[in-house]
């Protein structure tokens, strides 16, 4: 074993190394050299080597081919789509197979997509101790259209429906319990949408005359200006594609 001074050498001559250089040498420095792992995941021609999710998607897609429309895998995540339609008997699935056993809903959330004939997905995370495995699923709505609620089936999807409900406004069929769950109530509108303005529509203050909160629409004490700046946000470049070549979709 190491003495304590030689201990201390050590720590003194690695302090040595790393503050007597530049930030230039510093990131350029042999005693900093990129990870080759870390450099072979970075490249953009890289193809998942690991076709286990791939497979599992297909199985799962021959299973039930009335119901899910596609899969994907990104991230080392599988996800499956459905129509709403099929959203019960595809969960159902999923949890009672032998092959899957997911029996924990974890998480459900949404995402809007103003452009879209459909502009919200409804997204589902599942779980399998079985397995030590995750799944999400897809479904869609647009703003008058309903998802059943999957509450029968799983019953940790009362609460996370409620939540998209209040943030999105997608409305859950058959839902025992359908009501907001963050926002107080009388809220106007649904704040994770991409419409819905980033400073609302009222504010909320102490009155000093009133001695009480006061709810009061929003006034502005000049005009809105749209500065056009570029988003930080878009994709650069066409990204990359790690599908295997036998599993990629062919566009008729």
């Amino acid at each position: 074993m190491l003495s304590r001074a030689s201990k201390l050498k050590a720590f003194v001559s690695l302090e040595k190394g790393l503050f007597s250089k530049t930030p230039a040498q510093f990131h350029t420095s042999s005693f900093f050299k990129t990870n080759p792992e870390v450099a072979k995941n970075a490249d953009p021609k890289l193809k998942d080597s690991d076709k286990t999710l791939y497979e599992f998607g297909k199985y799962l897609t021959s299973l039930m081919p009335k119901y899910i429309q596609q899969y994907s895998v990104w991230k080392d995540e599988l996800t499956i789509y459905t129509s709403p339609e099929g959203l019960t008997p595809v969960m159902t699935m999923l949890r009672d197979h032998t092959q899957t056993q997911y029996k924990q809903l974890v998480d459900v959330t949404g995402a809007d997509y103003p452009d879209r004939v459909n502009r919200f997905e409804s997204i589902y995370n599942l779980l399998s101790y079985r397995y030590n495995t995750r799944i999400r699923v897809k479904t869609y709505a647009s703003e008058t259209s309903a998802i059943p609620s999957m509450a029968e089936v799983f019953g940790s999807a009362n609460w996370g429906e409620r939540e998209v409900w209040d943030m999105y406004g997608i409305f859950y069929s058959d839902h025992p319990d359908l009501r907001r769950i963050l926002t107080d109530y009388g809220f106007e509108g649904h704040p994770l949408r991409k419409d819905f303005p980033v400073h609302g529509y009222v504010e909320v203050r102490y009155d000093e005359e009133k001695k009480r909160i006061v709810t009061e629409p929003i006034q502005f004490s000049q005009a809105f200006r749209n500065f056009d700046y570029s988003s930080a946000w878009e994709q650069t470049g066409s990204g990359r594609d790690a599908t295997p070549d036998e599993f990629k979709k062919i566009n008729p």
